[in-house]
């Protein structure tokens, strides 16, 4: 093998399209952009979803629904994340650092899927009425953020 002999494996490499080089490129005359209209004309083009002046359809249909911004900062982790965790004392630092939650998370709520059977203290995190009462009769506790 020799530097001046290296080539490009077949296929990897292909000619550019030059369109409007004469008959015999297939690419003369119109250059592949057939005759007359808006599309053939230089600068010619519309934005997306653009119907010609008819009402597009994404006027047409009515808005429905609500996707809410702050969604990507509310974290949710159930009893059994927490049991299989094992750790005595749980707060948001530690369910990041764990993957329990994502690293934008903000606020966290404890939810009541599986059980628990370990005192664990709790701090600065949310939880529901059942999840709460399911910690505090496993003999764990909430604390305030400080």
């Amino acid at each position: 093998m020799q530097l001046n002999k290296i080539k490009p494996a077949a296929g990897a490499k292909h000619a550019k399209r030059r369109v409007g080089r004469g008959i015999g490129s297939g690419l003369g005359k119109t250059a592949g952009r057939g005759h007359k209209g808006q599309k053939s004309r230089s600068g010619g083009f519309h934005k997306v979803g653009f119907e010609g002046g008819q009402m597009p359809l994404y006027r047409r249909l009515p808005k429905r629904g609500f996707i809410s911004l702050s969604k990507q900062f509310d974290g949710q982790v159930t009893l059994a994340a927490l049991q299989k965790l094992g750790q005595a004392e749980v707060d948001l630092v530690t369910l990041k650092q764990n993957g329990l939650v994502s690293g934008l998370t903000k606020s966290v709520k404890i939810i009541k899927t599986g059980d628990i059977a370990m005192a664990l203290t709790v701090r600065g995190l949310h939880a529901t009425a059942a999840a709460k009462a399911a910690i505090e009769a496993a003999g764990g506790k909430f604390v305030e953020a400080a």
